[in-house]
């Protein structure tokens, strides 16, 4: 059974999260040459990417709730809930999932917002976004790192 829950964790992690980190960091760029691009409007296509990008980050981000129910039930079937790496990376997913819903889709719903009335994003807002971005991005990233490396983990990997 640990080796299904564990299978089923990591394609979560695989399915929801990557189109998240992936569409996420695409969109600030994109915002950028959306209102580069649009001189006193921004081009519709530009402008449906990013509705698309945010809608993907959105989406995945719900169906990346299932990654940590798969990570408790696997750590409750191997018996290493109380282990340190285990609850540094359970911390981080919750610091990552709070910068997602607090800083990264709120801050891309601001610049749809603003692009589809007037071009006045300027370059701090995405600058601003990436960095949270890149925030969102390394927390996850650290969280790999820790689930494949597990330091002071007895499980023998």
């Amino acid at each position: 059974m640990t080796k299904i829950l564990l299978s089923l964790h990591v394609l979560a992690a695989i399915v929801a999260i990557g189109p998240v980190t992936v569409a996420a960091s695409m969109f600030p760029p994109a915002a950028r040459r959306a209102v580069a691009a649009g001189g006193d409007a921004p081009d519709p296509s530009a402008a449906g990417t990013l509705a698309l990008l945010h809608r993907i980050c959105r989406v995945y981000a719900r169906v990346g709730a299932t990654v940590p129910v798969f990570g408790f039930a696997t750590a409750a079937a191997m018996g290493v809930l109380g282990s340190a790496w285990l609850v540094t990376s359970i911390a981080l997913t919750a610091a990552a999932a709070g910068v997602l819903v607090a800083f990264v889709l709120p801050r891309q719903e601001e610049l749809l917002d603003r692009l589809g009335g007037e071009p006045t994003a300027d370059r701090g807002d995405t600058v601003q976004l990436a960095v949270f971005t890149g925030v969102f991005n390394l927390l996850w990233a650290t969280v790999t790192v820790l689930m494949i490396v597990r330091p002071g983990s007895t499980t023998g990997a």
